[in-house]
């Protein structure tokens, strides 16, 4: 069967229509007819084959939602016409001790979407049916897809952090990812500060969830809240003062990123004598994105979004890439 998909050829080219041929559906495996795409920061990093692992020609997207057109014979969960939205993760071995424990996207052996083989900025994608989640009824299709990404990327570090209701929770960068997060910690029940270098964000942070707003670029506010929170949640990836975020935990406290930030330098003893550490985490276990489906679903919580026709991806990856966004593109497809 053919897929239509826009495709690169060279780091950093321009997207263009790109034809390839899917073979046969895997016993284990769904088709998904996809309506919608989102774009993540991701996908420029691996356009441009930042991280060295890009294969070309080069289909970008991870962040998809669409109605299973087919399954194979071994998936008994799903059926088609149900619409799903499929993330980062395409395939786990489901033996390791990393998916035994509920960690498969954790999972050495695994599959991305995006990774040696092409993604959702096309009419089809497959993917091991155990990555397709069904989409809750009273949730928009139109602007799911970023929760499959951007979504759970700040909804893991709320469960692997034991992040409770009472801890008063720090959300570094207002964006893409930081404005999803706002979302959660607010409805989790947290006293929730939103860290940001642009104050005129702070009428809509406040909107988002957030208690308090704080300039970072102030760095007398930075020390003054010296000590406060049980976790500092980074989204952003740019090179920080890490010993002053460091600083702003309280002891037992968690500096915990998810954007890629640039190699880091901190102050060992700081972390030794407040028993702080500094983590980091990917996507989360298919458990965790149901969770986040279900808790999405009560709450009410979706990303703020602006639509491309997928016709017009090259524009819409452009405005991400100068910073424009507001807060999460989605792209509809119109292939004819």
């Amino acid at each position: 069967m053919k897929t239509r998909a826009y495709a690169a050829s060279e780091a950093g080219g321009k997207l263009e229509p790109f034809d390839y041929e899917t073979g046969q559906l895997k016993h284990d495996e769904v088709e998904i007819d996809i309506e919608y795409c989102g774009i993540c920061y991701s996908d420029l990093s691996m356009l441009g084959n930042d991280w060295g692992i890009t294969k070309y020609p080069f289909v970008p997207g991870h962040e998809i939602i669409g109605k299973i057109s087919e399954v194979g014979n071994e998936v008994k969960h799903l059926k088609i016409g149900q619409y799903v939205g499929l993330g980062w993760r395409a395939r786990s071995c489901l033996i390791c001790d990393q998916c035994l424990n509920g960690y498969h996207n954790r999972c050495v052996k695994g599959e991305d979407v995006i990774v040696h083989r092409h993604g959702g900025f096309a009419d089809k994608v497959r993917c091991q049916s155990v990555w397709a989640f069904p989409i809750p009824d009273n949730m928009d299709v139109k602007t799911a897809g970023p929760l499959f990404c951007g979504g759970i990327t700040v909804f893991n570090p709320i469960i692997q952090n034991n992040v409770r209701p009472t801890d008063r929770v720090a959300v570094v960068g207002i964006g893409g990812l930081g404005h999803i997060a706002l979302q959660f910690l607010h409805a989790w029940g947290c006293e929730v500060t939103a860290f940001s270098t642009n104050p005129d964000k702070e009428k809509e942070a406040r909107e988002l969830g957030a208690d308090q707003f704080l300039n970072t670029l102030d760095t007398n506010a930075l020390r003054s809240s010296a000590n406060k929170f049980d976790m500092v949640l980074v989204t952003i990836n740019q090179d920080l003062d890490w010993d002053t975020y460091i600083n702003t935990l309280k002891p037992g406290g968690k500096l915990h990123i998810v954007g890629a930030a640039p190699p880091m330098k901190a102050n060992v003893f700081a972390l030794v004598s407040g028993e702080k550490s500094i983590g980091g985490s990917p996507i989360g276990g298919p458990g965790v994105i149901k969770m986040m489906l279900d808790f999405c679903s009560r709450h009410r919580i979706a990303p703020v979004i602006e639509q491309f026709p997928l016709s017009k991806v090259n524009d819409a990856m452009n405005h991400l890439k100068e910073g424009k966004a507001r807060y999460r593109i989605v792209l509809t497809n119109d292939f004819k």
